[in-house]
């Protein structure tokens, strides 16, 4: 990513870590024999939010707060855990904070923004209408507008990929879901940055294919839904700064079913009883589907986050696939 050095995402984890310690990463024997690779779990449920989008809030807010002193609130749109971090960082900061989310979210991670001091507003079939409002609520209360993708949020996300490099510097291969996109520009930030040749694979939803048919077309495509229970993946719009960064770093983009994702939430429960919504378990869903090209080889999936709602997770636990 241009203008993203080490030195610059090292400079935004020492900040990053003022606030949070570093997450685990584990190699889990179970998962691995499944496998049939040494797989790696990024633990980025264990954050403070319970989601890696935390790490972009802090440096976002940091660099608000030193480049436009003037503003007084923020406003963005999120499924849940984009906006925890932005009102928790906000709050922090002495500013308040409007949160969109779309009709239906996760009554849980409603909660949860409430709790740190968000004011959440509904408006939306989806995030991207819900993001639509968002900015029209900018303009009309003279509130800052946090885009999905901006540089300093990528530069606070990659802070997780420098750990996990440190730690195990010799992966042949990251596997990282793909919402909006800041998660795996920050992988392939830290990468490039380190001049490391490991492989980044990309994580979507065979419902939410627009990030996928992007890479595969080499432009932009929308799709017209984006219907899957994993909401940090149910992105109907790719963001075009983050597919200019991803098109180009990543190797390949696989999609995952919902009955996958659902299968890898009860393998991460069963194996390591850590809770993984269902964007958190796309990562180790597309290792089990890739088994082939993974074989004897070691390599990462990002836990990106464990907020799944108890209802949801009990039907998981219980055999089920969630309907969207």
């Amino acid at each position: 990513m241009p203008g993203l050095t080490l030195d610059r995402i090292a400079d935004g984890m020492r900040l990053v870590h003022e606030f949070m310690p570093p997450t685990p990463q584990y190699v889990w024997p179970g998962i691995s024999a499944l496998a049939g690779a040494e797989v790696w779990i990024k633990h980025e449920n264990h954050t403070p939010t319970g989601a890696f989008k935390v790490r972009g809030g802090i440096t976002f807010i940091d660099w608000l707060r030193r480049t436009h002193p003037e503003v007084r609130g923020i406003v963005t749109a999120t499924r849940g855990n984009h906006g925890q971090s932005q009102a928790r960082a906000a709050r922090v900061a002495g500013l308040t904070a409007k949160i969109v989310v779309p009709e239906g979210n996760s009554p849980e991670k409603n909660a949860a923004m409430r709790g740190f001091g968000g004011e959440v507003v509904v408006c939306g079939r989806d995030f991207d209408e819900a993001r639509a409002e968002a900015m029209r609520l900018a303009e009309v209360e003279g509130l800052f507008p946090v885009p999905p993708f901006h540089p300093e949020l990528v530069r606070g996300v990659a802070s997780y990929a420098l750990e996990l490099f440190a730690a195990a510097p010799r992966l042949d291969t990251v596997y990282v879901p793909i919402g909006c996109g800041s998660g795996i520009c920050g992988v392939i930030a830290a990468r490039d940055a380190l001049g490391l040749k490991t492989e980044v694979v990309g994580v979507v939803s065979v419902a939410a294919m627009a990030a996928k048919l992007s890479f595969e077309a080499g432009r932009l495509v929308e799709t017209e839904t984006a219907r899957t229970f994993a909401d940090g993946l149910a992105v109907r719009v790719p963001v075009a700064e983050a597919f200019a960064i991803y098109s180009r770093g990543a190797s390949r983009i696989l999609a995952v079913g919902d009955g996958e994702v659902a299968e890898a939430m009860r393998v991460l429960y069963r194996d390591t009883h850590n809770l993984a919504e269902g964007a958190g378990a796309a990562a180790l869903a597309a290792i089990f589907q890739d088994r082939e090209a993974v074989r004897g080889k070691s390599v990462a999936a990002i836990l990106t986050g464990g907020n799944v709602d108890a209802a949801v997770m009990a039907q998981v636990l219980g055999g089920g696939t969630p309907e969207a």
